[in-house]
């Protein structure tokens, strides 16, 4: 699936990706700047997360309850290898069958599981994004 928008319709999209049935475990690719935290917010808000949500990147990962369940942020950015994410317990969380949603991935590629869906964000020359769901 592809959409493209702009950002006073990030709601709009955050519930069409939320309805798709994707898989629960989520990747978010994209430039820095690209827009995938505030995605994130947006298709926790879609997913019945009332409370605050913010980026984990000082404590890797947020948690929020959410109608269905839980829903886990990860940011991976600051890992330097593997090794730490499996400190902090991340298969516990990745298989939990919560969601979880993982920014900067590409950090613990041998840890994501095989079933996972990948959301990429690219930032349009008119400042509209391009969300790309495989």
């Amino acid at each position: 699936m592809q959409y493209q928008f702009n950002l006073s319709e990030i709601e709009i999209i955050a519930q069409k990706i939320a309805s798709s049935n994707p898989e629960k475990v989520m990747l978010f690719n994209g430039q820095m700047g690209a827009g995938k935290t505030t995605f994130i917010k947006a298709l926790a808000k879609a997913l019945g997360v009332e409370n605050p949500t913010s980026s984990p990147t000082f404590s890797l990962v947020n948690e929020y309850e959410a109608h269905d369940g839980l829903v886990y942020h990860f940011d991976m950015y600051r890992l330097k290898n593997e090794t730490e994410a499996l400190d902090f317990g991340i298969e516990d969380y990745l298989y939990s069958g919560h969601w979880c949603f993982i920014e900067w991935a590409e950090k613990i590629p041998n840890l994501i599981p095989k079933k996972h869906s990948v959301i990429t964000i690219e930032i349009m020359e008119n400042g509209d994004r391009k969300l790309i769901l495989s």
